[in-house]
């Protein structure tokens, strides 16, 4: 969203797996305001081929609209399933809510992905956009999407916890 494709996080992604000497290929399967039932509908899709890990990034749009969290959860908990049973590895990136949603909806938020994480047995990154939201220097106008160098932060964030799931 608004960065040259080269400067994308999954562009930056492979670079980091090449750089490292693994032979991955990322493919972005995400659409760009998309939510979890968007997901849901498009995993067996995105699962074609032989996928080996999924990183599972879905649910700010869900938040940002102020869906409800337990909808949310259903449907992530779909998308695990569904790429488990395919035989894919599950990182799921977890979200935060901006802080006018209210501290109710912001701390079931904060939980749900740590519930599935734990239900379905999955590592989990605890804030996908860690160090980089909030932070108008690292965003967009929009202040949402990070900009190149808080996309450089992100992919940084998942690296860090996907890596291990390499090495197996």
């Amino acid at each position: 969203m608004g960065l040259a494709p080269s400067a994308s996080y999954p562009a930056l992604l492979q670079k980091k797996l090449v750089e490292d000497g693994f032979s991955y290929e990322v493919v972005n399967a995400g659409i760009s305001g998309d939510t979890t039932a968007g997901g849901v509908r498009r995993i067996d899709w995105a699962l074609e081929g032989d996928v080996k890990i999924v990183i599972l990034e879905l649910g700010a749009n869900d938040i940002l609209r102020g869906q409800p969290i337990d909808e949310m959860k259903k449907n992530l908990a779909s998308i695990i399933v569904r790429a488990k049973a395919r035989g894919a590895a599950v990182l799921l990136a977890g979200m935060e809510a901006p802080t006018s949603s209210g501290i109710e909806y912001r701390k079931a938020v904060h939980e749900s992905f740590a519930d599935l994480s734990r239900e379905y047995n999955v590592p989990m990154i605890p804030f996908f956009l860690d160090g980089v939201a909030g932070m108008d220097a690292l965003n967009q106008r929009d202040g949402i999407h990070p900009n190149e160098e808080g996309t450089r932060i992100v992919t940084e964030t998942v690296y860090r916890s996907l890596r291990p799931m390499l090495a197996k």
